[in-house]
């Protein structure tokens, strides 16, 4: 059975970091089984995998500069920008300089949670 966190009020420094490898670490600051929001911090030179998921995925650059690649597209984002990813496309990113992303998925990743 799948543990819902509907934190009503999220308290960024009541959350762990969980370290990913490679310059990358997240925290899943909410979810239920419809949406997700998750930070992701990335050390300039992190590498986000080229990867798919049957997932709708928004997501905010809180800080830095990241290259996105999501399906044949290439783009660099900063501070304030976003993007989107429909669900199945091909996506990853490259962090060019240190940052922050706010990542929202519908429905939820099961697989962060696991």
């Amino acid at each position: 059975m799948l543990e819902i966190k509907e934190n009503q009020f999220i308290n960024d420094s009541d959350i762990p970091w969980e370290e990913l490898g490679g310059g990358v670490k997240r925290k899943i600051m909410s979810y239920d089984e419809n949406v997700m929001m998750v930070k992701v911090a990335f050390e300039t030179g992190g590498i986000g995998a080229l990867h798919s998921h049957y997932h709708t995925q928004m997501s905010y650059v809180e800080s830095g500069v990241f290259e996105m690649t999501i399906g044949d597209k290439v783009g660099v984002l900063k501070t304030g920008d976003g993007y989107y990813i429909p669900p199945n496309v091909v996506h990853g990113a490259l962090c060019l300089e240190a940052g922050v992303l706010i990542d929202v998925f519908t429905p939820m990743r099961e697989d962060f949670v696991k």
